[in-house]
């Protein structure tokens, strides 16, 4: 019925919990994603431990056999890799803080992910579907700045992808006249 924590790295060894009913001294196996874990220990009738086997990034199908017939959690545990930046947008913003940004990229974590723009951290930092996290930047230094997003599985740079402006102003053509 359960299994916790129930992300992880894809190099696996995360150490998971699946309670359920059945359970005995009789496991024969517990696979994730079709790989068998390690480490497998049963306690009682409704709680067993083990260790994720390596991975592919997403979510796996988590399944205990016994003698008598076999159990699965759909998509019960979710691997994860190292983060991603492809963008961020806007790209620029005033050294005051307080612009709304969204950053682009792949394998964001929900929980325990932080974001910082230079030594600057991006407040109100949330996730949405792995590939896109929204924040509002605090004070920052002018200049360019690289973004960081360090999730429990890594971290991921984009060089001098934030600029913080002491002011915006509106674009210009070359060669135009006001």
């Amino acid at each position: 019925s359960n299994v916790a924590p129930s992300e992880g790295p894809v190099g696996g060894g995360t150490s998971i919990t699946l309670t359920g009913d059945n359970f005995f001294a009789g496991v024969t196996s517990v696979t994730v994603g079709g790989n068998p874990a390690t480490s497998v220990s049963v306690s009682g009738l409704t709680s067993l431990t083990c260790d994720t086997p390596l991975g592919t990034a997403g979510a796996r199908d988590v399944v205990v056999t016994t003698p008598g017939g076999s159990a699965t959690k759909t998509d019960g545990f979710t691997y994860y890799t190292t983060p991603t930046i492809t963008s961020i947008s806007p790209n620029r913003g005033l050294v005051g803080g307080g612009t709304a940004v969204a950053i682009n990229g792949s394998n964001f974590v929900p929980t325990n992910t932080t974001v910082a723009i230079g030594s600057a951290s991006v407040d109100g930092v949330s996730v949405g579907g792995f590939t896109q996290l929204t924040g509002s930047t605090s004070a920052g230094t002018q200049g360019y700045q690289d973004v960081v997003v360090t999730t429990p599985y890594g971290s991921a740079t984009l060089t001098k992808g934030y600029y913080y402006a002491t002011e915006l102003t509106a674009p210009i053509f070359a060669g135009a006249t006001s």
